[in-house]
């Protein structure tokens, strides 16, 4: 098909917001011109799957793809994929790609994620040093351990990291984790829950070590051969996974004048400081009410699926605020975590049933109310406690800790 160089709405971004923007454009009626950009040379596909299914094996590509690649046709949204969107001409309302083509639009949705955080010790440019951000990423892991890598560093002990460690584990891998703080999950989830799944990675057999950061990476051949850390300890590996967070991909937009400091800064309709731009997902920084209207980031999918819809409806004259309640979920061994809300702000966390059977769940209190649950295998914990959050319910944390009574009947 012969290339596009006008759209009446042009999507940078093909991940779970860019794609769902499209989905609910054309689900609240849009008629005209839909067009989608993406570096990545995939047809869009979800990432959680990237450090856990899919770095095991156990879901092909096709199994991972947001929609078969026909639906994009047939709903009319014109994909492009392998291109780089390198300037945003807010005047002409265009925007630049690396070839230098200009496409105009009547307005644009910015779903440009971010990029892996690297490493910049010496040594960080070495072969076998891998993030897991792209399905490439995942690919390159996956072809080194089939040509015989079975010693694996992991550097970062957030979400990303911790999956990847485990999944590394069940395809027999030695594994070593090394998180800078003085705990995992750090940024995520309260001191009960850290130390219950440092507690979990050692008894499978990784070894983790906290307070712990990388000085340099030594290799053989153009390859890594071992990590020094800053305790001048050598680790030896044949691979390094790296997930020390990413790098929101906006600088077009903050060179076009958008407002910004971490990411591009939107308002409860998701539209930048530049007319007719709206930002959606990991890049997007917002006031969220479930943090006190903190402006943050929220890397989730939720976050970038109820986005997406909240931009498709103010552009379709339905206009409203952005109210999503965050949730996330992570998965480790036989562990199905899932979260809900944000504890970033907690002075209380009350524990509910059984570590050691491994279900349990942490009720996270601000001033009386609940605000987050982290709930390790106890889906009822997860989906009841939603509407506690909803109903800024006060409640005794005596009766929060019982785990026997459902907590709905607490509302």
């Amino acid at each position: 098909p012969a290339r596009m160089e006008r759209a009446d709405i042009v999507i940078v971004g093909s991940g779970h917001g860019g794609a769902q923007a499209a989905i609910a454009l054309r689900q609240q009626g849009h008629e005209d011109s839909i067009l989608m950009l993406s570096r990545d040379r995939t047809p869009p596909y979800e990432r959680p799957p990237l450090s856990k299914e899919y770095l095991a094996g156990d879901k092909p590509l096709e199994r991972i793809l947001i929609r078969p690649p026909s639906f994009w046709e047939d709903k009319g949204v014109a994909v492009e994929l392998g291109v780089n969107v390198s300037e945003v001409d807010a005047m002409a309302r265009e925007v630049v790609l690396g070839d230098g083509r200009r496409i105009g639009y009547r307005k644009l949705i910015w779903a440009g994620g971010g990029d892996p955080r690297r490493l910049s010790c010496p040594g960080s440019d070495l072969a076998g040093i891998h993030s897991v951000r792209h399905r490439m990423d995942v690919d390159a892991i996956r072809a080194d351990l089939e040509t015989g890598a079975r010693r694996a560093v992991v550097v970062g002990g957030g979400y990303i990291g911790l999956e990847a460690a485990a999944i590394l584990r069940k395809l027999d891998c030695e594994v070593t984790v090394l998180e800078a703080q003085r705990r995992v999950l750090n940024r995520v989830a309260g001191e009960e829950l850290s130390g219950f799944y440092e507690a979990e990675h050692r008894r499978q057999g990784v070894d983790l070590r906290l307070e712990t950061a990388v000085e340099r990476i030594e290799g053989k051949d153009g390859r890594v051969a071992a990590v020094i850390t800053d305790a001048g300890e050598a680790i030896a590996c044949d691979i390094v996974v790296v997930g020390i967070g990413i790098v929101p991909s906006v600088g077009p937009l903050i060179a076009a004048g958008a407002a910004g400091s971490n990411g591009v800064d939107v308002d409860g309709y998701c539209r930048t400081s530049v007319d007719d731009i709206y930002a959606i997902g990991d890049c997007a920084a917002h006031a969220n009410p479930f943090a006190d209207n903190a402006v943050i980031r929220l890397e989730s999918v939720q976050n970038a699926h109820d986005m997406a819809t909240c931009t498709a409806k103010a552009i379709m004259g339905d206009k409203q605020p952005y109210e999503a309640l965050p949730w996330f979920w992570s998965n480790q061994y036989d562990l199905k975590l899932q979260t809900v809300g944000l504890s970033l702000d907690h002075d209380e966390a009350v524990l509910r049933g059984d570590p050691e059977a491994r279900s349990f769940s942490v009720v996270y209190l601000k001033e009386g109310r609940v605000i987050a649950l982290d709930c390790v295998n106890r889906v009822k914990d997860y989906v009841q406690g939603k509407k506690l959050i909803e109903a800024r319910a006060e409640i005794d944390p005596e009766l929060l800790a019982d785990g026997e009574v459902p907590l709905k009947e607490l509302l």
